[in-house]
């Protein structure tokens, strides 16, 4: 079990309008949302003092989610525009939940491939 240290992180669904959605499984998505709170663990973890040393665990968080994208095919779905701006906008959220307000919302998932 991870421990988040954030009220504010530990009390937002994640990718909760792709739950509502039966073309994302579930399946799927709860592993999106562990690679979410991953990446907001290791923010508290690590304490990134720059941008620089945000985007370098967003970007990682988001190889994850370019790994994950062959579990959405398996299952017949993909991560389309819907998907991906659902994504951002939680990405964008932790940055902002962790005080980084500047954070460049397409910076924070530049390493993407969907």
């Amino acid at each position: 079990m991870m421990s988040i240290g954030s009220a504010k992180v530990t009390a937002h669904r994640f990718l909760a309008d792709l739950y509502r959605d039966d073309y994302f499984p579930d399946h799927a998505l709860d592993l999106g949302t562990e690679i979410l709170l991953r990446l907001s663990e290791r923010i508290e973890t690590e304490q990134p003092a720059d941008l620089a040393a945000l985007y370098a665990l967003t970007h990682s968080a988001t190889e994850e989610f370019n790994e994950l994208e062959q579990v959405f095919h398996h299952a017949g779905s993909e991560i389309e525009t819907v998907a991906r701006e659902s994504i951002a906008a939680d990405f964008l959220f932790i940055a902002e939940a962790y005080g980084f307000a500047d954070a460049d919302h397409e910076e924070l998932i530049a390493t993407r491939d969907w």
